[in-house]
């Protein structure tokens, strides 16, 4: 599964969901785009958007892509609260769906 993570999470988390094929936003030369384009440009070449973004579910109208949205809710977005969310990470990983909306964490 190709994963893009947004830069509103760390680049590290990528070396924490080994297995997967990980780039970040700014690899892609992405960064500071908007929502809707970033998810249009995701959906050409990513399975899913992992964001710590919440508003992200209703300010776009995910169904039109094929991309699947995770976000993920810590204490913070620093590595050691997100290190926390990984086993319940990759679980959803493991089952994601295309435009599927999941929520991770509280």
């Amino acid at each position: 599964m190709r994963i893009l993570l947004d830069e509103s999470l760390p680049a590290e988390l990528k070396f924490e969901l080994s297995g997967y094929d990980v780039s970040t936003v700014q690899e892609m030369g992405w960064s500071g785009l908007k929502n809707g384009e970033l998810l249009t440009r995701a959906s050409d070449r990513f399975e899913s958007l992992i964001t710590a973004d919440r508003n992200i579910r209703y300010q776009q109208n995910l169904n039109k892509l094929q991309v699947a949205v995770v976000v993920v809710v810590a204490k913070s977005n620093r590595i050691e609260h997100l290190r926390k969310l990984l086993p319940e990470l990759r679980d959803v990983l493991s089952s994601l769906q295309p435009r599927a909306f999941v929520q991770v964490g509280a």
